[in-house]
C-alpha cells in the first residue's frame, strides 16, 4: 500500500510517443505523426492542418505528372496504353471551369460586323459626310438648343454638355421653328446641332413623354434621334469633380457594327481631333446591348507616403474622378440629311419587339409555343388557352379537372364563338376560338 512504482527509461518514452501522437513504421524507422485532433489549441491546430493538406495536394501533383511523363515515354517507345489506364488519366482529371452565361457571351453573332479588310467600309468612310471634319478640314463647332417647352432640367443639362463639348454655344429656342434653327446653324459654319428635348413632368410621372436627343449634322446631315434616359446632373453625383477647358480624350467601345461604326464617327464629329492629354480629360461612349452609355472622367494622381525598410516613400496612384453628367442613349431613328419630317428618308428605324432587335427567333416561338395550349375539340372547332403567366409547362398551371371544366364550358359556348375569360380560376386565363 502506498507504494509507487519507479518510472523507467522506456516508460518514459512510451509516454512521450502517447503524448505527440500515433507512431508509425516505414522501412524500419520509427516515425511520429502528429495529427491535428490531438493539437488542443485552435490556431496551431488549423496551421498544422493547413500545412499537412498542401503536403498532400504537392505529393498529389507530383504523381500525376510522374504517370503524365511515364506514359508520355511510353507512346514515344511505341508501347500501347492500356484503355483502364487512360480511362482513369480522364475520369481523375479535375472538372472544367464552368463559365456563366451572360448577355454579351450568349448573343447572337452579327452578319453586319465590320472587319479589317471590308474594303466597302472604307469607301463609305471615305465618301461619307463627317469626312472633313475628321480628316481636320474644319474645325468642329456645335450648337445646342433645347425644345419649345423645355423643363428646368434642359438649361442645366445644356450648361454641363457645354463644358464637356469644346467649341460649343448656346442659342436659346423661343418660338423659332427647327428647320429655321437649320439654316441659321449651317450660315454661322456650325458642323453639328443638339437638340435637347426634357419632360416637364417629373420622370416617375412621366409615362408617355420621354426624355430625347436629337443631334444634326450640318450642313447635309444626317440626323441621329436618341432616347435619352437615367439622367444624372454633376449635382446629383457623389464626389464629382469639376472639368478644366482642355480637350477632352475620346472612347468609344462596342462599336463594331456598320451601324455602329457609323453612329461613332457621329459621336466622334462632335469633339476635336486633337486631344490635350495634360488635362486629363475623357469622355466615354460605350455601347452595350445596343444602349451607348455616356460618362464623363477626369485623371488624378495622388501622391501617397508608405512605410518600407528603407524609410517613407513617396507612391503615385491614379484614380477616375466622374465629372458629370450620367446618362443613357438609344438610338430610335437614323435619318438621311437634315431634320425633315414629311421627305425625310429614313436610314435606320428601331423596330419595337422585333426578332432581329430585341429577341432571337427561336426564343420568340419557344415563350409562344410555353405561353398558349392548343385543344382540337372537333375537326371543325379548335380552341386556344392562352397564359398570363409563364408556366413550365401546361401540367404544373392546372389539374386534370379544370381541363375538363373548360372541356364543358367550351362546348356550351360553342356556338357563341366568342373569346372567353376566366378571372377567378386560379391564374388568369383566355379563351379564344379560331
Amino acid at each position: 500500500m502506498g507504494f509507487k512504482r519507479k518510472k523507467d527509461d522506456g516508460d518514459g518514452e512510451e509516454m512521450e510517443s502517447d503524448v505527440r501522437g500515433k507512431s508509425t513504421f516505414s522501412g524500419g524507422e520509427k516515425r511520429n505523426v502528429i495529427l491535428p485532433s490531438m493539437i488542443k489549441n485552435k490556431d496551431k491546430r488549423s496551421k498544422v492542418y493547413a500545412k499537412q493538406k498542401h503536403e498532400k495536394k504537392l505529393e498529389k501533383q507530383k504523381k500525376i505528372r510522374a504517370r503524365d511523363a511515364a506514359e508520355k515515354r511510353a507512346l514515344e517507345l511505341g508501347e500501347e496504353v492500356t484503355i483502364w489506364r487512360s480511362f482513369f488519366r480522364d475520369f481523375l482529371k479535375p472538372p472544367q471551369k464552368m463559365i456563366p452565361k451572360t448577355i454579351e457571351n450568349t448573343r447572337e453573332s452579327d452578319e453586319t460586323v465590320c472587319r479589317p479588310d471590308d474594303e466597302e467600309l472604307f469607301a463609305d468612310i471615305d465618301a461619307d459626310e463627317f469626312n472633313p471634319v475628321l480628316r481636320r478640314e474644319i474645325a468642329p463647332k456645335v450648337l445646342l438648343t433645347t425644345c419649345r417647352f423645355n423643363s428646368t432640367r434642359g438649361p442645366a443639362l445644356i450648361s454641363e454638355l457645354l463644358s464637356v463639348i469644346p467649341n460649343s454655344h448656346y442659342q436659346k429656342r423661343g418660338t423659332y421653328d427647327l428647320k429655321k434653327i437649320v439654316e441659321y446653324a449651317t450660315k454661322k459654319d456650325f458642323t453639328s446641332l443638339i437638340v435637347v428635348h426634357t419632360n416637364r413632368r417629373e420622370p416617375a410621372f412621366a409615362i408617355s413623354y420621354v426624355d430625347a436627343l436629337l443631334i444634326i449634322g450640318l450642313p447635309n446631315g444626317p440626323t441621329a434621334h436618341f432616347k435619352l434616359s437615367n439622367l444624372v446632373l454633376r449635382k446629383d453625383i457623389k464626389n464629382h469633380g469639376n472639368p478644366t477647358s482642355h480637350q477632352p480624350e475620346l472612347v468609344l467601345n462596342n462599336f463594331t457594327t456598320r451601324l455602329g461604326n457609323r453612329v461613332g464617327r457621329f459621336f466622334q464629329s462632335l469633339f476635336p481631333p486633337d486631344p490635350n492629354f495634360r488635362g486629363r480629360r475623357v469622355v466615354t461612349f460605350h455601347n452595350q446591348r445596343d444602349f451607348i452609355f455616356f460618362r464623363h472622367h477626369r485623371y488624378i494622381f495622388e501622391t501617397k507616403e508608405s512605410k518600407s525598410d528603407k524609410g517613407k516613400e513617396e507612391t503615385i496612384k491614379p484614380r477616375l474622378q466622374e465629372c458629370g453628367p450620367r446618362f443613357t442613349l438609344k438610338l430610335v431613328t437614323l435619318q438621311h440629311g437634315t431634320f425633315d419630317t414629311k421627305g425625310g428618308e429614313f436610314e435606320w428605324v428601331h423596330k419595337v419587339k422585333s426578332p432581329e432587335m430585341d429577341t432571337s427567333s427561336f426564343i420568340a416561338e419557344k415563350v409562344l409555343l410555353i405561353n398558349s395550349a392548343v385543344f382540337r375539340v372537333s375537326p371543325s372547332f379548335v380552341f386556344i388557352l392562352h397564359f398570363r403567366i409563364f408556366p413550365t409547362s401546361v401540367q404544373n398551371c392546372m389539374s386534370l379537372k379544370l381541363l375538363i371544366s373548360f372541356f364543358n364550358i367550351a362546348m356550351s359556348h360553342r356556338n357563341n364563338r366568342k373569346s372567353t375569360c376566366f378571372n377567378n380560376i386560379g391564374p388568369r386565363f383566355l379563351l379564344s376560338y379560331i
